[in-house]
């Protein structure tokens, strides 16, 4: 079995939601970025040691979260030595809005794989998109990249839609599939 790690960051608890959907998926471990944007030593070592990483960060203002942003800037460490070289990458976002350029921060996460030389993995599931479809459908937002959700500006966390949970949670074990099949 893979190890599987989940990296991310939540500004207002969405984003942690998701995290522990994917996390339940991909039976992962969770490793939060704090308000300062930092990683604990254990935190690094737990990615280090980890056969897959998906990152996850909210989108705002098009892109990654600052925090997650530092984050990623500390990864140049790693990023130096190939530490994760050949490591399975994945990435989530939340908005709260339908689309809210959650693209970008998608790129943003699949970039910064690839310069770390991983291998991405994306949703593989077909999008919701039939006239019979409801917003509470499997990838009703129809992402291919990585798992999106959507949850408005006034909602809760605890108010994300169940499809958009059960997505996160299907894209985790889709990870952990194929990193279990990669692994030596």
């Amino acid at each position: 079995m893979a190890r599987v790690v989940v990296v991310f960051h939540s500004g207002y608890g969405h984003t942690l939601r998701m995290a522990q959907a994917v996390a339940e998926g991909a039976n992962a471990e969770l490793v939060a970025i704090d308000p300062q944007g930092e990683l604990t030593e254990a935190g690094w070592n737990t990615l280090n040691a980890a056969d897959a990483i998906i990152m996850g960060s909210p989108t705002y203002m098009g892109g990654v979260s600052w925090q997650f942003k530092k984050f990623a800037d500390a990864s140049s460490k790693p990023w130096f030595s190939q530490a994760w070289k050949d490591k399975v990458f994945a990435g989530f976002t939340n908005s709260a809005t339908m689309n809210g350029d959650k693209l970008s921060t998608l790129h943003y996460l699949f970039t910064l794989a690839m310069q770390h030389g991983g291998i991405w993995v994306g949703t593989g599931m077909l999008p919701s998109n039939s006239k019979a479809a409801q917003r509470n459908d499997i990838n009703y937002i129809g992402s291919s990249a990585g798992a999106m959700a959507q949850s408005p500006s006034d909602a809760s966390p605890t108010e994300m839609l169940p499809g958009d949970l059960q997505t996160a949670t299907l894209f985790g074990q889709r990870v952990a599939e194929v990193s279990a099949k990669l692994r030596p």
